[in-house]
């Protein structure tokens, strides 16, 4: 699932299935509305809130229930909003902010609805954004570690860290807990350490 950043473009040929994601979509109509007030971007904003709607009353579907919750409920919903686009661009002309949302909604169109041909596709990528969030908030302060040597080490840390959490390891207790028994930990005992969940 991606964006409409052009790198990834050549990957289509290669057998990999294109989705695009809703959020992004949804994004662009309320930064429109945001700025403007639109009613078009109102309208877009109420349509695309249905469609979540129908994800949250699915979540806890198995993907075969999904997929035949989509196909009954979503699918209307979708096939209606393409009539509207295809209206609406007809008389939505210029650089205007509904423009560019209406293009940019648009122009994913087909990758935007394959979301409803397998129940466990998800309508956006919020929890791969999620994941990645911190280390986009923390890139200006890891600017400056300093030198290439302090940045290796500091990138280090934060792999440990993020190991840890995808772990279900309490990171602060796992690193005060490693601080703590490095000083007398041997060489060969050294894997003991790692923030890696016990079986």
């Amino acid at each position: 699932m991606v964006d409409e950043y052009s790198g990834y473009k050549g990957l289509w040929s290669q057998d990999i299935t294109e989705l695009a994601c809703w959020a992004h979509v949804r994004r662009k109509w309320f930064d429109q509305h945001a700025a403007s007030g639109s009613a078009i971007a109102a309208e877009a904003l109420a349509r695309i809130g249905r469609l979540y709607r129908i994800e949250r009353d699915a979540a806890a579907m198995t993907a075969q229930d999904r997929l035949a919750h989509r196909q009954r409920h979503a699918k209307p919903l979708l096939d209606a909003l393409k009539v509207w686009l295809d209206d609406l661009q007809l008389t939505v002309m210029g650089q205007s902010g509904t423009a560019r949302a209406l293009a940019y909604t648009l122009r994913r169109w087909n990758a935007l609805i394959r979301y409803l041909d397998d129940g466990a596709r998800p309508i956006d990528n919020n929890a791969a954004e999620n994941a990645i969030r911190p280390v986009a908030l923390g890139r200006k302060n890891w600017l400056f570690a300093g030198s290439e040597q302090a940045g290796c080490r500091a990138a280090a840390i934060m792999s440990l860290l993020a190991t840890a959490k995808a772990n279900d390891i309490d990171p602060y207790a796992w690193l005060t807990d490693t601080l703590t028994r490095l000083p007398t930990t041997l060489d060969r005992d050294v894997d003991s350490l790692l923030p890696l969940r016990q079986h």
